[in-house]
């Protein structure tokens, strides 16, 4: 039998799931194909509605090794698990002659442990362990949680906290779950045959295609344990995230309640003398913490030195005891010791990292009013970790709508440990980007404003010109806008006073429901506003008439103060490069792109992006963020943008009474 070709093998899984296919996906495809061919890289740009998740799947699934699926959102591992997959394997049967198994894989906490649902969890103030289900009142909203749980547990086939609607709270969901380092391991567990993360992880060392998230890649790379089956080839969706889901991982994070917990867990197991060490390092270390001023610490205060080494010499004290002690009074010892053994672990871990002052790292200070007070480290940069780590021994493809930021992939290249494009070396990956495009006109369907006549906003200052502008945008518009705010506290000034100024517009404020609660309310009413910040700025995808405005306060640079990215700027600008425009432009680029990205969603969406900060026209940078944003057609008249506004309105309400008439 002849082999099927690519374009066959996609236009039999296009038409499975009822799609159109588009040149780009057609061209994204062969491009992955070639990449497992040669066992190249790739960096693959793919706009929205490009159908990407089939471009690089279909030639993965032809190829017939296993494949590894990294992706950022759970919206998307559903998409891919229930929808994407199961057709396009079917689809593929007839030419490919087999149907290829695929599984979900996640970290250990966010399955189920039946230990902790049938024996109980770990208490801090007593021996042993205690019924959580008992300790809750019934009525509460934690006892509710708790019983719906315990009913789940009886059903689920997967035990995957994802699969439970609705959810419980974070604070429930913990009562019966553990992390990797509490786990008893399934030969020591009493359960360990049943255990939903064996029976997961068991699955997918079966699949040809494991779905995964950025976090448990992560944990794969750095943590040396191999958590993911062997693979040949490596999908990063959504890989613009992927930096800092890395960095999330790799960054350490000590505070005086985790070191009392840590205390206290582990005081009922081992010597009175040995936990009295512990004790008194951990109040020493407290004592400090309520002293400290927040920043970056470029060096580690002597006081706060002798503290941490304290600590860490006190905890690796109690690790000891704890693997040599026994105490047949403690119930279901073993599970107790065991989350003793993962807090102290910890404290010992992130105190021997910060008190070694690794000159690639990062440690600061800060302090939350909810909180407390915190010390955190992470890694200056991640690039020298994946270059290592991802890029060895499998061929990688990346791919999301935004990773050619100032008209090339060399800035997303080099935060992943690549060279620049087409510079080869011994120890360099080969790789190449491709931009496939996108199946909207942009130019005919948005408009990028700049409000050049806007003062240059200062930092937390008063910007009562920009309130002006924006509500005059908003009436023109109709309300149909979606605010994205640099700051929470900007985003909340705005709905403040604008809820006064236009009553006639309803405008709905992030943090007052839920992130899908918000998004169901502003795309049902068209005459609705919704103002946020940082997820906002990536995690909306209204369709259609609701959002025809997209207004971006100021350019989202990082913070001056922002500990981690002062640290990169500065190692880029002491290595002779440019510290602004390699770390404070590039996060820009990166957060105005998708910014941009949720105006046009869909063939027949029309609107405007409007910047309102003048330095996107009249900065020297300004050319490279232009550059990073689809290209719509770009204007900084402000009664042109009003028109075509108010002309957006009127054919959005016209279609909308047609509709009704026809009803």
């Amino acid at each position: 039998m002849t082999k099927p070709s690519l374009p066959e093998l996609l236009h039999a899984a296009v038409t499975a799931v009822g799609g159109t296919e588009r040149p780009g996906q057609v061209a994204m495809a062969q491009a992955v194909a070639d990449a497992i061919e040669d066992g190249s890289h790739l960096l693959v740009q793919a706009g929205t509605g490009t159908g990407k998740s089939l471009g690089y799947l279909v030639p993965a699934l032809a190829h017939g090794e296993r494949v590894v699926v990294a992706t950022a959102t759970l919206a998307l591992q559903r998409q891919l698990v229930e929808r994407d997959l199961p057709r396009t394997v079917e689809a593929l049967h007839p030419l490919l002659r087999r149907r290829p198994e695929f599984a979900m894989l996640k970290g250990r906490s966010n399955y189920l442990c039946l230990h902790r649902l049938h024996e109980g969890m770990p208490q801090d103030e007593e021996d042993g362990l205690f019924d959580q289900f008992e300790a809750a009142a019934p009525t509460s909203r934690l006892g509710q949680d708790l019983l719906r749980l315990r009913d789940w547990a009886d059903e689920t086939e997967t035990g995957d906290r994802d699969d439970l609607t609705p959810g419980v709270s974070d604070r429930a969901w913990s009562q019966v779950s553990v992390s990797s380092r509490e786990c008893l391991g399934a030969s020591k567990c009493a359960y360990g045959a049943e255990c939903f993360a064996e029976m997961a992880r068991e699955h997918a060392k079966l699949a040809e295609v494991v779905v995964t998230n950025h976090a448990l890649l992560a944990i794969d790379a750095i943590e040396g344990a191999p958590v993911l089956p062997q693979h040949e080839v490596l999908i990063v969706d959504e890989a613009h995230e992927l930096v800092s889901r890395v960095t999330g991982v790799a960054t350490g994070e000590l505070t005086p309640g985790q070191v009392n917990r840590a205390v206290r867990r582990a005081a009922k197991l081992v010597d009175e003398k040995v936990a009295d060490q512990l004790q008194t390092a951990a109040e020493s270390f407290e004592r400090l913490m309520e002293l400290a001023l927040p920043g970056r610490l470029e060096k580690i205060p002597e006081d706060l030195g002798y503290a941490l080494m304290a600590l860490r010499d006190a905890s690796r004290a109690v690790i000891s005891a704890l693997g040599t002690t026994r105490d047949k009074s403690v119930q279901d010892e073993d599970a107790v010791r065991k989350q003793a053994l993962a807090s102290v672990e910890n404290v010992h871990d992130v105190a021997e990292r910060i008190a070694n002052g690794s000159e690639w790292d990062v440690v600061w200070y800060e302090r939350h009013d909810r909180y407390g007070a915190s010390l955190r480290v992470a890694p200056l940069s991640v690039s020298g970790l994946l270059r290592e780590k991802l890029f060895a021994d499998r061929t990688v493809v990346l791919t999301s709508a935004t990773l050619k930021l100032g008209g090339d992939f060399n800035g997303v290249g080099a935060s992943l440990g690549l060279a620049p494009e087409g510079v080869e070396g011994d120890d360099l990956p080969k790789w190449k980007g491709v931009d496939v495009g996108s199946p909207f006109d942009y130019r005919k369907q948005g408009i990028l404003y700049v409000a050049t006549h806007l003062a240059r906003p200062a930092r937390d200052g008063d910007r009562a010109d920009m309130l002006d502008e924006l509500t005059e945008l908003i009436q023109a518009a109709g309300g149909r806008t979606l605010g994205l705010f640099s700051s929470m506290r900007a985003a909340q000034l705005a709905a403040e006073e604008l809820r006064g100024r236009i009553p006639e517009f309803p405008i709905l404020l992030q943090g007052e429901e839920t992130l899908g609660e918000l998004i169901k309310n502003f795309a049902a009413d068209p005459r609705t506003c919704l103002f946020g910040t940082l997820s906002l700025w990536q995690g909306v995808d209204v369709p259609g008439p609701s959002c025809q405005l997209v207004v971006m306060d100021k350019i989202p640079f990082p913070r001056p103060d922002d500990p981690l990215m002062s640290a990169r700027q500065k190692a880029v600008e002491e290595a002779g490069g440019n510290g602004f425009m390699a770390v404070a432009a590039t996060h820009a680029a990166l957060l105005m792109a998708q910014g941009a990205g949720r105006l046009v969603r869909a063939s027949g969406d029309r609107g405007v992006v409007a910047v309102l900060d003048p330095r996107l026209a009249t900065a020297r940078y300004g050319s490279y963020l232009r550059a990073s944003l689809p290209d719509f057609w770009y204007t900084t008249d402000r009664n042109q943008v009003r028109k075509s506004l108010a002309a957006i309105d009127a054919a959005a309400k016209q279609a909308e009474a047609e509709q009704v008439a026809g009803k």
